[in-house]
């Protein structure tokens, strides 16, 4: 494990003698080390005793070979993604102590002003390097860099802007993140693409405490890869500031001017435990003698002071420089105030100011391009002839592809296959292979990579196969979410993710699943579910524009359901959210349902020869609560219906809600028929005994309107 720091290996997969010249700035590296260690020096010794900081990840050893990497992002479109201990990046391009401080005391003027952990950073910036906003999982931060890379070809390439010709996608790593899925997926994207992509892993042998061998056979992700297809693979010591610096100009050089994906791999001592906390009592005496052996810092005077690039007196300067501006960036982060506790609940989608103006974030999504929609209304123009739900949501996606260059639709089979539900049959054909393609069978990648282009300006269209196979998905899509909130505004992910599943000619637990509540419970995100052809065009057409991610359900029974059919309301279509319908109108009791059992509901309702409010909410997140609660002031019974299953449901939701504002209107209690507390089960006569039904439905208004 020792001899890693010693190694001066370069793998060249796909390239060999690539002229890389690079002006590094030595003194400006020597000053932004001074000031990394002076921050980690501040914050262990004094904030975090002091209670001042709460959460710290020292960069010691890590930060020389960051500093130069930094000097590197220099593109007026690069992008960087992060993760906890990549500070002296952030310093080396531009970062102020002041600002560093701030987020990690939790102050107001901060990265999040005091909602997320202050090591993960972000900025938002179009007219240089955007730095994501970190997430808090380890290997979540590689997929949506390939997708900023995927958009830096599609500026190029599909809307002619010369401005991203250049642009670059950064991502920093340890060696513990290169067992994640995200960063295989990520690869996969990147060198099947051919992107411009820099893989940037920090080697210290240790993930926490878990030697890197537990991580990658013989704990070497570069010798591991070096069969890899279409990557660069350079290694060396991130110490050695020679060495370091030439390989980062190597690494730099292949991937801005040859627009191929590079792995640069630098091993690095972790001088400190993983966090404050972390005793490092797993490490021997002789290993982190070893370590501190290798501590860049002394080196990097040595190579200065040899190369007569500085002398000891400019080295001290520097140092007491640095020294003074931690000092009186301290001073001031430390008289800032901290957030506003009344303002906590805001951001989580977007706002609007007293002019109605839609205040938008810095950074992310179509509307900071100012996109100019055709007309849209809530008025029906019908055209002849009903339609299945199929055709519309496709005529839907094909006019607004049309009229929204920046749109793209993509996810695995969507290309010359047209969709597993043949939703996307003909769009490539149309708008090219760019604009609506496959992807690897990754939904981390899927997403993932919708979040970058999302980040980048581009309005991504990812479809999910079966809303089971969301879940590998589920750590991209809670990034996304709460992404509006968590940077207080500073960045969204607009999206729209069609994702299919339900009940059909017969089930199963791993295609015919709902569990629409979750996306419910995550935060930022809407949740939108038709029943029919016509709602589909409004609702989507909506999400297609709007401001906030949105989950998109397709269900599998009603994609080419006769009950669902509808004419095609016409181009101009659209259905605001959390407007619910009524189906029919009535006073003996209020039924309200969405998605695949409205269809059931509404035979129900027929059979039943019984006056009831019938109302399909269409969305759920949100939800039409006023219609909810006028009906049931008007009926006095309620019945929920739905395919997810009892416990936790979103009718628990719902039932909740009337218990405090509609309690003393209810003639009885509240009841809900849903699917029982199991998976949806294979056989058609067992999944009809699970889901409800509309016989089992017509027994329930029965039984309630008799309560």
């Amino acid at each position: 494990m020792y001899q890693v720091y010693n190694n001066y290996q370069t793998i060249m997969n796909t390239a060999e003698n690539i002229e890389a010249k690079f002006e590094f700035n030595w003194e400006e590296i020597a000053f932004k080390l001074f000031i990394s260690r002076e921050l980690d020096d501040l914050e262990e010794y004094t904030l975090v005793k002091n209670k001042k900081v709460l959460y710290q990840f020292s960069a010691r050893g890590h930060d020389l070979a960051q500093i130069i990497l930094g000097q590197c992002i220099i593109g007026q479109r690069d992008a960087v993604s992060g993760y906890y201990r990549s500070r002296p990046l952030l310093l080396a391009m531009g970062l102020p102590p002041q600002q560093a401080l701030e987020a990690s005391m939790m102050k107001l003027g901060g990265f999040s002003d005091g909602r997320d952990i202050g090591v993960v950073f972000n900025n938002p910036k179009t007219d240089g390097a955007c730095i994501f906003p970190m997430s808090g999982g380890v290997g979540a931060q590689y997929t949506p860099v390939s997708g900023w890379a995927q958009a830096a070809k599609y500026h190029t390439e599909v809307l002619k802007d010369n401005r991203w010709k250049d642009a670059i996608g950064l991502v920093l790593g340890g060696d513990g993140s290169v067992a994640t899925n995200g960063f295989w997926s990520a690869l996969t994207i990147a060198t099947t693409q051919q992107l411009p992509q820099l893989f940037y892993i920090e080697d210290n042998g240790y993930g926490i405490s878990v030697p890197s061998e537990f991580q990658t056979p013989g704990g070497n992700i570069a010798t591991n890869l070096a069969s890899f297809k279409g990557l660069t693979i350079i290694s060396g010591d991130g110490t050695n500031p020679q060495q370091a610096s030439e390989l980062v100009a190597q690494a730099h050089s292949i991937v801005r001017y040859e627009r191929k994906p590079v792995l640069l791999r630098l091993t690095v001592p972790r001088l400190n435990g993983h966090s404050a906390q972390d005793t490092q009592t797993y490490k021997t005496s002789q290993r982190i003698t070893f370590e501190q052996q290798h501590d860049p810092l002394p080196k990097l005077k040595k190579f200065l002071l040899t190369h007569s690039i500085l002398t000891e007196d400019k080295w001290h300067e520097i140092q007491k420089n640095a020294k003074s501006a931690v000092n009186k960036a301290f001073i001031k982060a430390d008289n800032k105030p901290f957030a506003n506790p009344d303002n906590v609940t805001k951001n989580v989608f977007c706002e609007y100011d007293g002019n109605g103006e839609m205040i938008l974030q810095k950074q992310g999504g179509i509307h900071l391009s100012k996109p100019l929609f055709p007309p849209s209304s809530g008025e029906v123009i019908a055209q002849p002839g009903r339609i299945n739900m199929v055709t519309a949501i496709r005529k839907t996606l094909d006019f607004e592809l049309q009229h929204n260059k920046r749109m793209s639709v993509f996810g695995e089979d969507v290309g010359a296959k047209g969709g597993v539900h043949a939703v996307t049959l003909g769009l490539q054909e149309k708008y090219g292979k760019q604009r609506v393609f496959d992807t690897s069978l990754s939904e981390e990648g899927i997403i993932g990579r919708s979040l970058g282009m999302s980040l980048a300006g581009l309005l991504p269209v990812p479809e999910i196969q079966f809303r089971k196979y969301a879940d590998p998905a589920e750590e991209q899509l809670n990034d996304i979410g709460s992404m509006r909130w968590r940077t207080n505004n500073r960045f969204a992910a607009p999206m729209v993710v069609r994702m299919a599943g339900g009940y059909f000619g017969c089930g199963d637990p791993w295609h015919s699943q709902t569990a629409e509540v979750k996306w419910v419970h995550a935060i930022g995100w809407q949740v939108a579910m038709p029943s029919n052809a016509e709602d589909a065009v409004g609702l989507l057409r909506y999400a297609l524009r709007d401001n906030n991610p949105t989950i998109f359900f397709e269900h599998r029974r009603m994609l080419d359901d006769i009950w669902a059919r509808r004419e095609y309301p016409g181009d101009q279509y659209i259905i605001p959210f959390g407007k619910g319908k009524k189906i029919t109108d009535g006073d003996r009791l209020t039924l309200v349902t969405w998605g695949g059992m409205v269809s059931r509901c509404h035979q129900a309702v027929l059979d039943s020869k019984l006056d009831v409010d019938l109302i399909d909410l269409r969305t759920i997140k949100p939800w039409d609560k006023e219609m909810v609660i006028e009906s049931v002031k008007k009926t006095n019974r309620i019945l929920i219906v739905h395919e997810d299953n009892l416990s936790a449901g979103f009718g628990a939701e719902i039932a909740a809600i009337l218990a405090k504002e509609a309690f003393y209107y209810l003639d009885a209690p509240i009841e809900r028929l849903t699917m029982p507390d199991i998976a949806n089960p294979h056989e058609p006569g067992l999944m009809n005994a699970a889901v409800p039904t509309a016989g089992k439905i017509l027994q329930a208004i029965k039984n309630l309107d008799q309560a």
